[in-house]
């Protein structure tokens, strides 16, 4: 277990394991570092690092829940860098860590050897908005894993078909915490109220500008091909943007992959090696 300290005073958490090639990995909206755990066996030659970005797993909580941005992510994304001592590395951005990454490739292109977007890119399906709305925030009502694992599976069943039910137990354990009353949320629940207050705040910011900050930076884009957040038109105009881009469009998956298909894995490679 590791911590570093933010330039405004908040422990985050983070693990750093392996040596070799440093691969940082960046989570979704509402998860942790422990969603890289389908990874973590495959990539056993590589310098890993995840992070717990505030409010989220074993990171603090911060009182102002509008600092819950991904320019404060991204920043504190730079202040793990700091900590470490990397000048560059490459990053696998799942989802909210893909949006993270776009946003490094903008401010601080320098600091990365090589981007690996994992079902995100500039456009984000509104379909795949109103479906993380309905959840954020809310209390699971399983009190075990083994029932957690039923729900996601039956909840997943037109994006992930013929995962089996082992394979959302261990979801189930990344996304929760076991307590004596019940499962709990594994994030600060007032996530929610900062995606509603700055949904209210103006509309969302073009990030083409942004996608297009990583021409010249080794970029690969893992799909779901069942995904609800990344449109296969909005891959198509990332291929058309970008020459060198790289993507796999990954089978029974929706969003977003595990990261242990081969599918993935062969993405992930193709970008270490150019890095």
């Amino acid at each position: 277990m590791a911590f570093f300290t933010t330039s405004d005073g908040k422990q985050l958490y983070f693990e750093d394991t392996g040596r070799g090639q440093p691969l940082l990995c960046l989570p979704g909206l509402t998860r942790c570092s422990r969603d890289f755990s389908f990874l973590a066996p495959h990539v056993t030659d590589l310098r890993m690092i995840a992070m717990d970005y505030r409010g989220r797993g074993r990171s603090d909580y911060d009182p102002d829940h509008m600092n819950y941005n991904i320019l404060r992510e991204a920043q504190d994304v730079i202040e793990l860098l700091d900590h470490l001592a990397l000048e560059r590395v490459t990053i696998l951005g799942t989802s909210r860590g893909g949006l993270i990454a776009l946003t490094l490739a903008a401010g601080h292109p320098q600091r990365l050897a090589g981007v690996i977007l994992n079902d995100v890119g500039p456009v984000v399906e509104l379909a795949g908005i109103a479906r993380i709305m309905e959840y954020v925030g809310k209390a699971p009502t399983s009190k075990t894993h083994d029932e957690a694992a039923h729900l996601l599976k039956d909840a997943a069943a037109s994006q992930f078909p013929g995962v089996p039910l082992e394979v959302w137990r261990k979801q189930a354990e990344i996304q929760y915490d076991a307590t004596p009353d019940g499962l709990k949320l594994r994030y600060d629940p007032a996530l929610y109220t900062a995606l509603v207050e700055q949904a209210a705040a103006g509309p969302p910011p073009d990030l083409w500008p942004l996608f297009d900050a990583l021409n010249g930076i080794p970029t690969g884009v893992i799909r779901g091909a069942n995904s609800d957040i990344l449109g296969p038109a909005t891959l198509a105009e990332m291929h058309a943007r970008h020459l060198g881009l790289i993507s796999a469009n990954v089978p029974d998956r929706g969003h977003m992959p595990f990261l242990d298909e081969p599918q993935s894995l062969d993405i992930i490679r193709r970008v270490l090696e150019a890095a």
